[in-house]
This record gives C-alpha cells, structure tokens and sequence, in this order.
C-alpha cells in the first residue's frame, strides 16, 4: 500500500515531461473550456493575451511567405507568432521527423523524432522574416537541449525550418546576432524543411479556444509592436444633409456644412485637455488625438497632426482676402478648422486650428464602448 503514492507521483511526473500542457482541460471548439468535471465556462482570451493586430487585415495570399518555427509546446508558439504584425496564419504541427503522417502519441511517446513545430504564413510587405525570427528568439532559449518551460523531450527542440535559400542567410545572420547574448551556444536547429504533418485539430487555435491552457511563454513582447494606424473610411459613411439637420446641433450644421466658424475661447474644448479622441461630429471618423492636443494661445483646440495624414484633406482658402490652407475631414468632407505653420518646431511645425464644433471628444475609458478599442494605445 505505501508503494502507491510513490506511483502516482511518477504517472504525474511522466505526464507533466511528456504532454503539451499543465491544464487538465478538455478540448472544445466553441470558445469555451471544460474543467475534468465537464463543467464549461466561457472565458474572454483578451483577458490573458493581447488582441491580434491581423484580424481586420486583408491579405494577397499570393505573395505569402512561410517558415516554420520549433519553439517546444506548440500551443504557446502558435498564439504568439499569430499576434505578430503581418502574419496571416499560424497552424501547429510536427516537422522533421523519422516517420510520415504522425500523430501525437506518436511524437509524444513512440520516439518519431519530430518536433512540435508551427507554420508561419506572413505577409512580407508588412513584416520581414527577420523581424519574425527575433520576436521568436525572445520567447524560446536556445542554448536548451531538447526542453522549453516545464516541457522535456525531443519533440520540444528548437528549430528553425526553411525552404529557400535566401532565407537561410537571413536565419544565419539572425543567429549570429543572438550568439552575442549568450555565453553557452545556441543548439537551435537550422535545417531545410524535409516534412510537416498538420497536428490534430483540437491543437490547431488551442489557446483561442481554451484562454486558461497551458502556456509556457509570456507575451509581454508584443506590447512595443510598431503596428501602423489603418482608419478604413468605409466604416464612417456621410448622412444624407436631412439626417445631418437633426443630428447636428445648429452651431454643428453650420461650421461643418456652410464653412462656419466659432468664437475663439467660447468653444467646448479649447481647453479639454483630458487623453481620449477627437472624431468628426458629422460621421464619427477617428480625426485627432488628445496625445497631439496642446494649448496654442488661440482660443480654438490646437493639434499638431491628426492620427494619420489621411483623415484630413488641405485646400486652398482664398476667403477674407487671405491665403490660408483649409482643413476638411476625408470622409464627411466637414470643414474642421485651417492648418499653420506656426505650431511647436520639434514636433513638425504645425498647427491645426480645429473648430469644436466640428469634433465630437470620446475619452479614453469610453472609447472600447464606442468601437474605437482599436485607437487606444494612441490616446493619453
């Protein structure tokens, strides 16, 4: 009888060096994860891992490029990689192995020789490969044989697999660049792809669909992407002029309309310095942020650029006998305000001079409510 508590714990032991997870969670395809007592809850994966950037972008799957990354349990490699800017697809798998068409007894137990690896699709007009590759060295550690986290076996090797040769140099020159951070060598494999078999689906998006799964990888990283700003004019479409009669107010309708414009320091927000947005009152189009606001002594709200030089549109203004450069939105054509030159010399030297009335402010604890979740990292 003593001898079974010894028992358990090298079954628990074995199991813990052997499977890709420290979660006794049931596999499921809804979104939702089952404890062992099949007892589902719902679970917001936004909760534990940052929102993927790729989600609402269009890709030419034309001129897709791939790799494939071993970087131990495929799960975590698999979430990481497809928040990385540019990717289009990550799916998990097992490549380089002894046998064809493994499945995961297989590599986990009967010594195929494969190793949990996962194919990246990317987009290399947005992300290059080496970008890729030095975002996959900061969640593995190289100089490890055949171990990744709590994970231990062949199959949770390093690897770098490929199948044209211009991506070799750049995976060497890579691998050089992180040779200088560590004193022991890096026993990452570099080899041509020889073979990649699809892992079960229950392991394809185990993470999206099971948030409280195992996860051997911190995604801390990913918080610096350089991700640019896309506002899609199509999601803010101009009313016809009766819908913009009883949706604006009269001081609104006649700035944005009829070329208008308010009375300096008699306005709503020259002096509203709190982070946020500034959208066009007439369709919602995402315009200014409070990050560019400052206080130009003119008694108007003063940015010195909108969040992306698209959602604007400058023309000429030969009015009052001046030339001054108009500034309208891109897709309500409201008229917002004149643009100078005269605004702070280190932050480009202008100065958009935007009437209130043609701005509506969202603040930042409201913009998730607004659908403007996607703008937040540019409002403080």
């Amino acid at each position: 009888m003593k001898k079974y508590p010894v028992l358990i714990l090298l079954l628990i032991s074995t199991f813990l060096l052997t499977a890709c997870s420290g979660q006794n969670f049931i596999p499921s395809t809804d979104g939702q994860t089952s404890d062992s007592n099949n007892t589902l809850k719902v679970v917001d994966s936004s909760q534990r891992f940052p929102s993927n950037p790729n989600l609402d972008l269009n890709f030419d799957q034309d001129k897709l490029k791939e790799i494939w990354l071993a970087g131990g349990c495929f799960w975590g490699v698999e979430a990481y990689m497809s928040r990385i800017y540019g990717v289009y697809d990550v799916t998990s798998g097992y490549a380089n192995g002894n046998t064809e068409n493994p499945t995961y007894e297989d590599v986990s137990y009967h010594q195929s020789g494969h190793s949990e690896a996962v194919h990246v699709l990317y987009d290399p007009e947005r992300v290059e490969l080496e970008t890729l590759l030095t975002y996959f060295f900061i969640i593995i550690d190289p100089t490890m044989v055949n171990q990744q986290g709590n994970d231990r076996g062949e199959q949770y090797r390093t690897g770098i697999y490929y199948l044209e040769n211009a991506d070799k140099e750049v995976i060497d020159q890579v691998l050089a660049k992180e040779q200088e951070k560590y004193s022991d060598p890096i026993v990452t494999e570099v080899e041509v792809l020889e073979g990649f078999t699809l892992a079960e689906e229950y392991h394809q998006d185990y993470l999206e669909k099971n948030p409280d799964g195992y996860c051997h990888i911190e995604f801390d990283s990913l918080e610096e992407q350089n991700i640019p700003i896309v506002i899609d004019p199509m999601m803010y479409p101009k009313p016809s002029d009766e819908e913009l009669k009883k949706k604006l107010t009269e001081i609104q309708y006649k700035v944005t309309q009829t070329n208008d414009t308010e009375m300096a320091y008699s306005n709503e927000y020259w002096d509203t310095f709190e982070p946020g947005i500034y959208v066009d009152v007439a369709t919602g189009e995402p315009l200014f942020s409070s990050a560019d606001k400052y206080d130009s002594d003119c008694g108007w709200p003063s940015f010195t650029k909108p969040i992306v030089p698209e959602v604007v549109v400058n023309y000429d203004d030969l009015s009052f006998n001046m030339l001054r450069t108009e500034v309208r939105s891109r897709s309500g054509n409201s008229h917002l305000g004149h643009v100078f030159d005269d605004g702070p010399a280190d932050k480009g030297g202008l100065r958009y001079c935007i009437n209130s009335a043609s701005i509506l402010f969202i603040p930042l604890d409201d913009m998730e409510a607004a659908g403007y979740d996607y703008l937040k990292v540019i409002a403080k």
